[in-house]
């Protein structure tokens, strides 16, 4: 072969190449989002006449109202400009099996009645509001979960506790109010100072579920991003300052933030508006409460949070949690601390392993609200 000229199989095997990458790069964009909704439009629009042939021909099988299936598929995957396109479709074969059933039909055979129509339009009613739902929101249905997937993995993530050096067990367990996926409690921790410095911090956000789910990830973020960027005696005040700038009608938050020293078990806390610690004392088998003092985040600038200092010896355990493990609207805070310890006791000579989640279990399973616990011991 001279010249460079391609062969008409060469052609034809670019041409196919093509085709099979425009299709496959359209298919993708559609399921992300990003896409045309062309290809379900074409393949509803072929659905349409497909049921109305059915119809006529095995009314018995295949009744008229059979076309609401491709206008709830229709609600789903389609912009309100294409439904549209698929109305007019599903009217002309509703027109078409009247035309068709009705002047045939007797006693009782199938026919298009003005229940049948009063149906088809109700639902596309429905999947037009559904479909301009989706067009304000901005969200297609394709990464509507997907995205709500990956929140909830994200503040999952943030929330998961680094690893610790030998001696050292820590432990965290969460369940949002309702059973829901989402919840306004959650933690962030590094191991700062090189590694010999674990930073927790907790909070507890105004609200519950998936009321404080959003503003929960956007400070679950920014309180990662402050955690060992700054001086631990500064991280409160920035926290709060960043909570005032978001001016929110309901901005407030409980927090509490654990400085702990790996080497030799010291600790500061530092509170804001936070449930006091409960700390186990191997030596007299007792809990003791630690609590520090501040003022709730987002309330007033300027504010000021004083830590208590303490020490984790070999065999102590500190429980750090959010209000609705231990108050409620039956208990106060008082017995539901007591409860929590007496649970709490029962997993000493374990050594605390697993000990997180069936203590909320045990003590506010069916709680209406986020709970959330923090266990740390020094073996």
């Amino acid at each position: 072969m001279t010249g460079g000229a391609e062969t008409p199989t060469a052609r034809m095997r670019k041409a196919w190449h093509r085709a099979r990458t425009s299709v496959r790069k359209a298919g993708v964009d559609y399921f992300r989002g990003d896409g045309s909704d062309w290809i379900a439009l074409a393949a509803l629009l072929l659905t349409v006449p497909a049921l109305a042939l059915t119809t006529i021909a095995l009314p018995a099988w295949c009744v008229p109202t059979a076309l609401v299936l491709p206008i709830v598929a229709g609600g789903l995957l389609l912009r309100p400009a294409s439904l549209l396109a698929l109305y007019a479709a599903s009217a002309a074969a509703l027109i078409a099996e009247a035309a068709v059933l009705n002047p045939e039909a007797s006693g009782d055979g199938v026919r298009v009645t003005p229940g049948t129509i009063l149906v088809v339009a109700a639902v596309g009613l429905l999947g037009l509001l559904i479909a301009q739902f989706r067009s304000r929101v901005g969200v297609p249905w394709r990464r509507g979960g997907t995205m709500l997937f990956d929140l909830r993995e994200r503040i999952r993530v943030q929330s998961k506790l680094p690893k610790l050096p030998r001696g050292w067990h820590r432990e965290m367990a969460l369940r949002p109010a309702g059973g829901q996926s989402f919840s306004g409690d959650f933690v962030v921790a590094a191991r700062t100072n090189g590694g010999r410095t674990l930073e927790v911090v907790l909070t507890d956000v105004s609200g519950k579920g998936m009321d404080a789910a959003s503003r929960a990830l956007l400070l679950s973020g920014a309180f990662g991003g402050l955690l060992g960027s700054l001086p631990p005696h500064d991280f409160l005040p920035a926290a709060n300052g960043y909570l005032l700038r978001q001016d929110w009608d309901e901005g407030f938050a409980t927090s509490v933030h654990l400085v702990l020293d790996l080497d030799s078990g010291d600790y500061e806390m530092f509170s804001a508006g936070h449930l006091p610690g409960l700390q186990l004392c191997a030596g007299t088998g007792r809990w003791e409460e630690k609590a520090a003092e501040g003022p709730l985040l987002g309330v007033y600038d300027g504010a000021q949070f004083d830590p208590i200092k303490g020490t984790l010896q070999p065999g102590d355990v500190l429980m750090l949690f959010t209000d609705g493990l231990v108050e409620t609207a039956e208990r106060d805070l008082t017995e539901g601390m007591d409860r929590l310890t007496g649970e709490a006791d029962r997993y000493v000579s374990a050594g605390f392993q697993g000990a997180a989640w069936h203590l909320i279990e045990a003590v506010a399973k069916d709680v209406n609200d986020d709970r959330a616990l923090l266990l740390i011991c020094r073996h």
